[in-house]
């Protein structure tokens, strides 16, 4: 596995869930404390510059380990499940230039609040709304090398998608090679009644993987059972990205630095340069 850490521009949203902020300065820290890489949590693909992104990365021996898209929802009101053709076609653009970008960089898009809520939709309406935008994304995605992957998020922050089960039916739907999942823990210990029986149960479309505490905090600080987490992912032979994304409390640093002193001194060995 490769350990990486949530970072975003200076001006992102203040409700996005990033540890560090300033992509310049955020790529040096993350690389100082030891990560191999960074989340791009983007609500624009012109926040970022590929020649710049290329120099930052390579100056500091670091690799993008996938493009959030969190903030196209929280700053923009853009989503899967929207019906309005011109905010669905905003989209599209957006989604497509992030895959442009992660072409290059990471090869991986996220979809985690950005697919859209049910809301007061026919849920089978809703449902194909997503299902319509998923599959042309993918489309263009897989003549790209990129794979999108979709992260349940649990009810209380949105009511479409909320557990792994869930995700997997959709995927099925969905039909590509190319669009996975993206198991996020904090999410998991809501919504999942085991988290690492449905790890391996779902360990086909396992794509990447969020980690926060119970609490979102510095990991360690919470209730979860990681040995349960690790144990789970050893099974299934799991070796892609690992993402720190956590509250930045008390502040940034010491976040970031407690999660991965709690990550290496504890499982260590599950990962490698």
């Amino acid at each position: 596995m490769k350990l990486s850490v949530a970072i975003a521009a200076e001006n992102a949203s203040s409700d996005a869930f990033v540890v560090f902020r300033g992509i310049e300065e955020s790529i040096k820290k993350a690389a100082n404390l030891g990560y191999d890489g960074v989340e791009l949590a983007l609500k624009n693909p012109k926040e970022i510059n590929k020649n710049d992104l290329k120099r930052m990365l390579s100056n500091n021996n670091m690799e993008v380990s996938a493009i959030s898209s969190g903030q196209v929802w929280a700053a923009r009101k853009l989503c899967f499940t929207e019906s309005d053709k011109y905010k669905r076609l905003e989209l599209k653009d957006t989604f497509c230039q992030f895959i442009d970008l992660a072409s290059d960089f990471g090869q991986l898009v996220n979809i985690g609040r950005t697919r859209g809520s049910i809301d007061n939709k026919d849920p089978n309406d809703a449902k194909q709304l997503f299902l319509d935008m998923a599959g042309e994304l993918s489309d263009y995605a897989g003549k790209r090398g990129v794979d999108l992957i979709l992260e349940p998020v649990n009810r209380y922050e949105i009511d479409f998608v909320n557990n792994l089960d869930q995700c997997a039916e959709i995927i099925e739907l969905v039909n590509k090679p190319n669009f996975k999942m993206m198991p996020d823990v904090f999410h998991m210990n809501i919504e999942d009644s085991k988290i690492g029986e449905a790890l391996i149960k779902h360990a086909n479309y396992i794509e990447y993987i969020h980690f926060a505490s119970s609490n979102r905090i510095a990991l360690g600080e919470g209730h979860l059972d990681w040995n349960e987490i690790f144990t789970s992912l050893n099974e299934i032979r799991y070796k892609g990205w690992t993402t720190v994304e956590i509250l930045p409390y008390p502040t940034p640093e010491i976040a970031a630095k407690k999660s991965i002193d709690f990550i290496k001194a504890n499982f260590g060995q599950y990962y490698q340069k």
